[in-house]
């Protein structure tokens, strides 16, 4: 990883991640409007205690998180990159980073939800061998959602 970047594992309390959570909120409300805010109540930020921060040069750019989603599995949430930090590898150090703390407490598998809006991120979720599965709770039956896992071990 090069010197100008770390990545710190931090929870929910995060202020920098409220910074970047809130700055993927206002990403995601501009690309699907009115739509977003049947969403907004799945990405409560309280009580994650599995998150990680990259910070580039001192500055938050990127974020994301997960929470156990059965005993075997966790639910990838809050995946985002600053709008001038994309195309940089950034949300794959990101994610790795995360399946790696999920393995390292036990978790067999990675699932997680995104939007047809969202052409970018099922580009790299693909990338990094996640595959399409039937919807879950909550998503079941929204044609809107694309839920997608990969196994951990």
């Amino acid at each position: 990883m090069p010197d100008d970047l770390v990545l710190k594992q931090t929870n929910s309390e995060d202020p920098d991640y409220h910074m970047l959570a809130s700055r993927l909120d206002r990403d995601l409300h501009e690309r699907y409007g009115e739509m977003q805010k049947a969403y907004d109540v799945h990405n409560v930020l309280k009580h994650i205690p599995d998150v990680i921060v990259l910070y580039r040069n001192g500055i938050p750019s990127a974020c994301g998180a997960f929470k156990a989603f059965d005993a075997h599995s966790v639910e990838l949430k809050r995946i985002f990159v600053s709008e001038d930090c994309r195309g940089k590898g950034f949300a794959q150090l990101v994610i790795k980073e995360l399946e790696e703390l999920a393995r390292k407490k036990g978790y067999t598998r990675a699932i997680l939800e995104t939007g047809f809006g969202q052409p970018e991120a099922i580009y790299l979720y693909r990338k990094m061998g996640y595959q399409a599965i039937e919807n879950f709770e909550p998503y079941v039956g929204n044609k809107d959602s694309l839920c997608m896992g990969k196994a951990l071990v």
